[in-house]
């Protein structure tokens, strides 16, 4: 079966750098799309960065220009670089998959609504 299993997270200070990573098995991402969320307390669930398997992005505007999403197709792992971090950025992490497609909400924002398979997720906390 499809198994996620995200790394990576940590606390940081404003400004800083973190890179997650998401080991995939059961699936090789050859259709269908991987992506990243995340969720902060009393929040919902909240689409940040999506790719499809002809190798498209797209970015919740609030991570655009900090935020890479890529995927090393050797190792199967998903990748999330973070730059420039913000305590607005601060939130559990998750990678998800669906054999799909991406799934997309209003002005073509990736939303979590539809993606089958996630992971458990990793803490990530920016501090100002």
């Amino acid at each position: 079966q499809v198994q996620l299993v995200e790394s990576g997270g940590g606390s940081v200070q404003a400004g800083g750098s973190l890179r997650l990573s998401c080991a995939v098995s059961g699936y090789t991402h050859s259709s269908g799309c991987m992506g990243w969320f995340r969720q902060a307390p009393g929040k919902d669930r909240e689409g940040i960065a999506v790719l499809n398997t002809g190798g498209s992005t797209t970015y919740a505007g609030s991570v655009k220009g900090r935020f890479t999403i890529s995927k090393d197709n050797a190792k199967n792992t998903l990748y999330l670089q973070m730059n420039s971090l913000k305590p607005e950025d601060t939130a559990m992490y998750y990678c998800a998959a669906d054999m799909a497609r991406c799934y997309y909400a209003d002005y073509g924002r990736p939303t979590p609504a539809g993606f089958r398979y996630w992971g458990q997720g990793t803490q990530v906390t920016v501090s100002s």
